[in-house]
């Protein structure tokens, strides 16, 4: 029997590898959304809905906005923005600018869409605006022309404010909404790098360089927010969108996104070989695990916050196989498996 037991917790995570993004679904910040770009489906959702804080993900909306004044022809890439004792004063990441110097649009698009400069944020909202209050007025009201009801901006960085909220559903809507109007200047969020005046500023986003066909969009990280992402990834000419919000590392984060957008071009394959799949039935989430499975990894020695010193995929596999084997049959109750034959898993894709 433990002999069994064993198998059918490494079957667990060789069939559901976001299995191991449990400590993410325990934190209390946590929210996720995935959504394929062309058809606009919710593939995945979970908390989707959920007032949080969006970090430095604000900056999408701060280079949206200035998109539309390109668009319009009040701006332009070679204007330069002047740094004001405000801009300057901002709290990192920075590019630390002084007051009174200039950097160009263009240079501003690259920084803040890589290194995610907060002075040069404020310096482009008051170039654009006049002050950073009032530029926040208009992106709080792009967001609800866009159809994010819920978000509300008060600065164009992303620093910590009680009132700066939004939901990971309203950064997937602001996510499709810069590839569908801006094609054109999308790739600023797929640079790996930018060259500032001889120097390699490195974009935030590792999915850039680590996971195939990823080309954007923003990370963030605040103390209020935990670590954010908004990415995008094309696989066989289909996009999908994933936003996570909340995360408690930065590790987690990058890891359950990847595994969102894995998963999903996987459910998009088998769906175009005739097999109708859900996202949600390739997860084991800890919902999904008998009680009594749930009752012992929640024991003082198992690590599910994302601080252990072993990789969390290593530790989850092993703590999910040992608490099997010590419950013996009892750790055999459906459902155990999400997803692994039979309906076990199967809760739809909505509402997690």
């Amino acid at each position: 029997m433990k002999g069994l037991a064993r198998f059918l917790a490494m079957m667990m995570v060789l069939m559901a590898p976001s299995a191991f993004a449990a400590s993410l679904y325990s934190a209390p910040r946590y929210a996720a959304i995935l959504i394929d770009h062309d058809s606009g489906e919710v593939l995945y959702a979970r908390r989707a809905d959920e007032i949080r804080y969006p970090a430095s993900i604000t900056k999408v909306m701060t280079l949206y906005v200035a998109f539309e004044e390109l668009a319009a022809g009040r701006l332009s890439l070679d204007d330069e923005l002047r740094i004001s004792r405000h801009a300057w004063a901002q709290a990192p990441s920075k590019l630390g600018l002084r007051v009174g110097a200039s950097i160009s649009v263009r240079d501003a698009f690259g920084v803040i869409a890589t290194k995610s400069a907060n002075d040069i944020a404020v310096a482009l909202a008051e170039h654009i605006s006049g002050s950073e209050a009032a530029f926040a007025e208009r992106m709080t009201a792009t967001a609800q022309r866009l159809g994010m009801m819920n978000t509300r901006f008060l600065n164009a960085s992303g620093l910590p404010h009680p009132d700066h909220v939004t939901t990971a559903r309203d950064i997937a809507i602001l996510s499709r909404a810069m590839l569908r109007d801006f094609p054109a200047h999308y790739p600023v969020f797929s640079q790996t790098h930018y060259r500032y005046r001889g120097i390699a500023v490195a974009n935030h986003n590792n999915l850039l360089s680590t996971m195939p066909g990823v080309d954007g969009i923003k990370t963030g990280f605040t103390n209020a927010a935990g670590f954010t992402l908004a990415a995008s990834a094309v696989r066989d000419n289909r996009r999908l969108v994933a936003i996570v919000l909340g995360g408690p590392s930065r590790l987690g984060r990058d890891n359950n996104v990847q595994d969102l957008l894995s998963i999903g071009f996987d459910v998009l394959d088998a769906r175009r070989r005739g097999e109708y799949l859900t996202v949600a039935a390739r997860f084991a989430e800890p919902d999904d695990l008998p009680d009594a499975v749930m009752e012992t990894l929640a024991g003082e020695d198992v690590a599910l916050d994302g601080t252990a010193e072993r990789p969390l995929r290593v530790a989850m596999a092993l703590d999910v196989a040992t608490a099997i084997d010590a419950l013996g049959e009892q750790g055999l109750h459906a459902p155990t498996l999400a997803g692994a034959g039979g309906g076990g898993g199967r809760r739809g894709i909505s509402g997690r």
